[in-house]
């Protein structure tokens, strides 16, 4: 996940990115013909990895908007 601050995620990519995380998951031995919320209350899942990403580009958008003007100018578009 280096870089996922920049990255830019529409639905369909957080979509894709919630599947693969979930067959992940069930690929574990024990996870055959479960539910994902059993399969996520199994793992012992607390986050996702998009909310991972996303707080992750939040945090580089605080670090961004606490740079220079040119860093906010180009984050924003205003002076």
């Amino acid at each position: 996940m280096y870089g996922c601050e920049a990255w830019t995620i529409s639905k369909q990519i957080q979509n894709k990115q919630e599947a693969t995380e979930m067959w992940f998951l069930r690929r574990k031995p024990w996870t055959a013909k479960k539910t994902n919320e059993r399969v996520l209350n199994e793992a012992n899942k607390r986050g996702s990895l998009v909310r991972t990403i996303r707080k992750r580009q939040a945090t580089f958008l605080g670090h961004v908007m606490r740079r220079g003007k040119l860093e906010h100018l180009v984050t924003t578009g205003k002076f």
